[in-house]
C-alpha cells in the first residue's frame, strides 16, 4: 500500500540516504525540475547509483524522467532501466497518447534489459499545463502500464498565466478543477490518485488538513516534499481500526453470499459499490497495492 511517495532530487546521494531512513511508502528520485540543465548528466549516474539493490529494500524507487517534448526522455530511460525502477514517473502528461508513447518505450528497454515485459509501472503528472485539462477523460484507455494519476498545481500556475494558486491556503477554483478532475479520470482508469505536494514545508497543520481532505474524497496517497510531512501523511492514509472492521465484514458478508448482488450488514443493505470500497480500504484493489 503506497500513502506517502516523497521526492528526492536525484543529484544528491545524501537527501536520497536521509530519505531512505524516513517511513515513506515510496520515493521518487527526481530528473526533472530538481535538477539543473548543468547536472542532468551526473544526476543520471547518481540515480544508478541509488537504484543499485532497490529490491533488497522495502521502498517503490520511481524515477521522474524530463517531459517527452524535452528530448531528454530516452537518455533519463538509458540510463536507469538496466536497475529496473519500480516504476517511471512522466511529467507535463497531456493524455493517454503521452502514456502509451513511454510504454511503447518501455516495452523496448525491457527487452534490452531482460525485464519483465510490462513490469515498469507509470505515475502519470495529469495537470501541469492547460491542455492536459482537456485529456483527463482518455485515461481509461491508456493500457495496462498506468499504475496511477497525479494532479500537480504549481506548473500548472504558470502554464495557464495565474499570479497565485491559493488564497488563505485554499486552492482557487481552477485548481480545484483540476484535482477534481485528474480524481474522476483515475476512478474511471481504475488506478491509483495521487494528491499534489504541500509546499509550505513547516506548514504541518495544511499538511494534515490537506491530506484529510484528500483521503476524504478518493485519493490514494500523497506526494510530499520533505522527510517531516511522511509520518503525517502515512498516519492519515492508513485505516482506522473502526473501518478496519467495518470493511472486513463487508467482504465476509459478500463471501458467505458469492451469487448476492446486495446482502444484509447489520441493519444496512449493502451492495457492490460498498464491496469495492471495502476492498480498496485495506488495500485489495490494484489502484493502492504495490504489485
Amino acid at each position: 500500500m503506497i500513502r506517502s511517495m516523497l521526492f528526492v532530487p536525484a543529484d544528491s546521494l545524501r537527501k536520497f540516504e536521509s530519505a531512505m531512513r524516513t517511513e515513506a511508502d515510496s520515493l521518487i528520485i527526481d530528473l526533472e525540475d530538481s535538477v539543473a540543465m548543468s547536472r542532468k548528466v551526473q544526476a543520471r549516474l547518481d540515480t544508478q547509483e541509488m537504484l543499485r539493490g532497490q529490491h533488497s529494500n522495502a521502498k517503490f524507487l520511481f524515477v521522474r524522467v524530463n517531459a517527452l517534448d524535452t528530448g531528454m526522455t530516452l537518455q533519463d530511460l538509458t540510463a536507469v532501466m538496466s536497475f529496473r525502477p519500480y516504476g517511471i514517473v512522466l511529467p507535463k502528461c497531456q493524455s493517454a497518447d503521452d502514456v502509451k508513447t513511454l510504454s511503447l518505450y518501455l516495452d523496448a528497454f525491457e527487452v534490452m534489459v531482460g525485464a519483465p515485459i510490462g513490469s515498469t509501472r507509470i505515475l502519470a503528472i495529469v495537470t501541469e499545463t492547460a491542455s492536459s485539462l482537456f485529456g483527463l477523460g482518455t485515461y481509461k484507455d491508456a493500457g495496462p502500464r498506468l499504475w496511477g494519476m497525479m494532479w500537480g498545481a504549481e506548473d500548472l500556475s504558470a502554464s495557464i498565466g495565474a499570479s497565485t494558486n491559493r488564497n488563505d491556503g485554499r486552492w482557487l477554483d481552477p485548481y480545484l478543477m483540476a484535482r477534481s478532475l485528474c480524481l474522476a479520470g483515475a476512478a474511471a482508469a481504475g488506478v491509483a490518485v495521487i494528491d499534489t505536494v504541500e509546499t509550505d514545508i513547516g506548514d504541518l497543520d495544511r499538511v494534515r488538513s490537506a491530506s484529510v481532505e484528500a483521503r476524504r474524497d478518493g485519493f490514494t496517497g500523497k506526494a510530499v516534499i520533505h522527510p517531516k510531512h511522511v509520518d503525517v501523511v502515512n498516519q492519515l492514509f492508513s485505516p482506522t481500526e473502526e473501518e478496519r472492521i467495518w470493511a472486513q465484514s463487508v467482504i465476509k458478508a459478500f463471501e458467505a453470499n458469492a451469487d448476492a448482488g446486495v446482502v444484509r450488514l447489520g441493519d444496512m443493505m449493502i451492495d457492490k459499490p460498498h464491496l469495492r470500497a471495502a476492498r480498496r480500504l485495506l488495500g485489495l484493489t490494484d489502484a493502492i497495492v504495490a504489485q
